[in-house]
């Protein structure tokens, strides 16, 4: 492992990083940028937050991942939604979605969609996040944004956040949190020591373990509940290469935060040949 040649090929090449760290069997053993002070947008990353409070609520034996999506969300459907259970919307196996919900009332948008409950494949959309949010919501009976802060991110000792909201007021877990880089990491650690985190359980190690393992196979080499497949570990990824790769194995966590808006692989690919050793 050589940090300093990761980092010299970020500052070299003017990539925009805004900071990342390395852990190592759960010691932090290199950092760099801006990684405790700055809040960067996670885009989809949010989405492995909200995977977090599904298993903490599935826990409680509250929800069911077989459970139909319109067993909790009593709002006129069209046909074909009554077959769509949560885990299919954990696994982005609905076919048929739009990539996002739009207009006024997200619920009605989503669930006038056209689906087809027998197809099977990957579809990413950030419809399917959003519903499991609402759902989660209406078994809660309270407010989602309010229970991840009290049951997720005080625990996680996470004090500076921001997250957004649908136009009906829902938490919106696909996508709009703002976190630093040291505390998206903290996610890597709770997954990691399967739902343990400084030694008080979050969430159950039944449930880390089915959100980390390959549910759904994609083109990517794979798909949690809302956690994608990574060589012999898995990530938790947004776009513009927000990125928190877990590897158990090794014991390696790598977390950086950026704005890169392209398809590139070139940081990705410095990081693992100067941090996992991969040419």
């Amino acid at each position: 492992m050589d940090f300093g040649l990761f980092v010299n090929d970020i500052e070299k090449n003017g990539w925009n990083v805004f900071g990342t760290e390395v852990y190592q069997d759960g010691t932090l053993i290199h950092t760099w940028g801006d990684t405790r002070d700055g809040l960067h947008e996670l885009y989809s990353a949010t989405k492995t937050v909200l995977s977090v409070a599904f298993g903490i609520v599935y826990d409680r034996g509250l929800i069911g991942l077989d459970d139909p999506i319109l067993k909790y969300i009593s709002v006129p459907a069209k046909p074909g939604w009554e077959k769509i259970t949560l885990r299919r919307l954990l696994t982005m196996s609905v076919s048929g979605l739009p990539f996002r919900a739009e207009g006024d009332n997200w619920i009605e948008f989503s669930l006038n969609c056209d689906v087809d409950p027998d197809e099977r494949g990957f579809n990413y959309s950030n419809i399917c996040t959003y519903l499991t949010g609402v759902a989660l919501t209406n078994v809660l009976g309270s407010d989602l944004g309010r229970f991840i802060e009290d049951e997720i991110l005080v625990p996680l000792d996470i004090m500076d956040y921001e997250y957004s909201r649908s136009p009906e007021g829902y938490f919106y877990g696909a996508s709009g949190m703002k976190m630093t880089v040291h505390d998206l990491s903290k996610f890597g650690l709770l997954l990691m020591n399967e739902g343990v985190y400084e030694g008080r359980r979050i969430v159950s190690a039944e449930y880390v373990k089915m959100a980390t393992s390959v549910q759904q196979m994609n083109r990517e080499g794979g798909y949690g509940f809302y956690v994608w497949k990574y060589r012999d570990g898995y990530s938790i990824n947004g776009k513009c290469k927000q990125k928190c790769y877990v590897l158990p194995s090794r014991g390696i966590i790598v977390t950086y935060l950026s704005h890169i808006d392209d398809d590139s692989h070139d940081l990705l690919n410095s990081m693992e040949k100067h941090i996992l050793g991969i040419s």
